[in-house]
């Protein structure tokens, strides 16, 4: 059975209004929103719509190694010591990046810079992959004492799901085996986040009686839940920094009004600041319009700035890849190669890729070897520079395609899954859908995309509207 995006997330809102799961408690708290976007990623690994990401997964002596800092930093960067108040809380991207010479946020640095002077704030930091990027400053304390915490918590606790609870359990896992011919264990993933958030929520509840916030910050909501709920329940202000894309099938985000039947989505954020006016759509969105604040992408206007100017390689075409589907892009990129040997093709990999591609693309290894073939495997070269001195760019889904789309890149989008995410953009006619190396070919130079207001996409920072925001919270 040959199964989409859409299909899943069809599934997943009919399920949803069937058994009104979004509004279900199961002990003590609304599960089905703990597990929406792990099952959905679990489904699509297991009908092979998408690879699993390609990161590289750390061995037990990084685990190990990594452990003795988690203690330290649970005694000296521990968000619980000491008496006094914060009136803002930011929970920041764990991943960093380097900006302006130093590892940062980049959906949370402007909102520091725009803090740091005249307000009282706090930035609450998680680990990646188990280490802390930031240079130390006196307004960043990391989150290890709640992960530890909560890691210990679900190594001694259990879940005892009653009859109900266990018969809805079964239902709902039936119906999404018998659709997808797949096995599933919705107990086993129910009884992992529930544990997490209940430790979680009480210690953010703990945290937050303890600093007072008038608002909280978070970005990645939908992986935060205890956050955000624990700061609803206070009665505190919740406000999402938006990370990437969303679409109607971005399941972080879409829910379309017959999955929402009583109202709002519990431990969704009550305002989301936007790249721009463009995201978001008042049909699947659970928040009304006045409170998805269109406040700009400040990382952008930052780092493109420098390369907007450049001069750019007429045949030169870039190739944009992400883990879960770089299999895809990987094949045609080759294909692509063998048939076009003047045009420069740079093949772009993401982050999580570099350390595996070889073993994982044998396309792209081969494709290497063409004289007018480079793949990136590093950070040293922006993609922002190769983005502004690209003609063309080729890509699935990345966020990537809409800073390309800033660039005056003549875009091509691969039909592979989740191209379901830029519908819209190929409806416009501001992107071009290509199924195999011939519509490339065939459309590279006869594709007049449609105009476009680049600010729609990413606007720059608008201090004043952030102040209403931060003032009036």
């Amino acid at each position: 059975m040959s199964v989409s995006v859409h299909d899943i997330c069809e599934v997943f809102f009919d399920i949803e209004n069937k058994y009104n799961l979004n509004y279900h408690e199961i002990q003590g708290c609304y599960a089905w929103q703990l597990i929406r976007m792990h099952l959905y990623y679990d489904i699509t690994r297991k009908t092979q719509i998408f690879n699993a990401p390609q990161q590289k997964s750390l061995s037990l002596f990084d685990k190990v190694k990594t452990f003795l800092p988690f203690f330290k930093n649970s005694v000296l960067k521990n968000p619980f010591n000491g008496k006094y108040d914060k009136d803002i809380l930011i929970f920041d991207h764990p991943r960093k990046v380097i900006f302006k010479g130093e590892y940062c946020d980049i959906y949370s640095n402007f909102l520091v810079d725009f803090l740091r002077d005249d307000y009282s704030f706090e930035v609450l930091e998680s680990p990646y992959l188990n280490k802390h990027y930031t240079k130390p400053q006196n307004y960043v304390l990391f989150t290890d004492a709640i992960q530890l915490g909560s890691y210990i918590h679900k190594k001694f606790n259990k879940v005892e799901f009653s009859e109900s609870e266990k018969e809805l359990i079964l239902k709902v896992q039936g119906e999404l085996e018998a659709t997808f011919n797949i096995k599933l264990n919705l107990k086993w993933m129910l009884t992992t986040h529930i544990l997490n958030f209940q430790y979680d929520f009480k210690k953010y509840v703990e945290l937050f009686k303890k600093r007072k916030p008038k608002m909280v910050f978070v970005v990645v909501a939908y992986e935060n839940h205890a956050i955000v709920a624990a700061a609803k329940y206070l009665g505190i202000e919740v406000i999402e920094l938006q990370h990437g894309t969303i679409t109607d099938y971005h399941l972080g985000y879409s829910y379309p009004k017959k999955t929402r039947l009583n109202g709002d989505i519990p431990y969704f954020p009550d305002k989301l600041l936007s790249f721009g006016d463009y995201w978001m759509n008042e049909e699947t969105s659970p928040i009304s319009r006045e409170n998805i604040v269109p406040i700009g992408f400040s990382y952008f206007q930052e780092q493109s700035k420098d390369f907007m100017d450049i001069d750019v390689i007429d045949n030169q075409i870039l190739f944009i890849s992400q883990g879960v589907i770089g299999k895809y892009l990987s094949k045609l990129a080759f294909e692509f190669a063998k048939s076009q040997k003047d045009l420069k093709i740079i093949y772009k990999l993401h982050p999580g890729e570099y350390e595996t591609w070889r073993q994982n693309y044998p396309e792209l290894v081969e494709a290497s070897q063409f004289d007018n073939f480079d793949v990136i495997d590093n950070s040293e070269i922006p993609l922002y520079r190769l983005l502004a001195q690209s003609n063309y760019q080729v890509g699935a889904f990345s966020t990537a395609i809409y800073e390309g789309l800033m660039f005056n890149c003549k875009t091509f989008i691969l039909d592979v899954p989740g191209v379901e995410y830029l519908n819209d953009l190929i409806e416009k006619g501001y992107v071009f859908k290509i199924n195999d190396v011939d519509d490339l070919n065939n459309n590279l130079d006869s594709f007049k995309p449609t105009y476009y207001d680049k600010n729609f996409f990413f606007k720059n920072l608008d201090t004043e509207l952030l102040k209403e925001v931060v003032d009036n919270g």
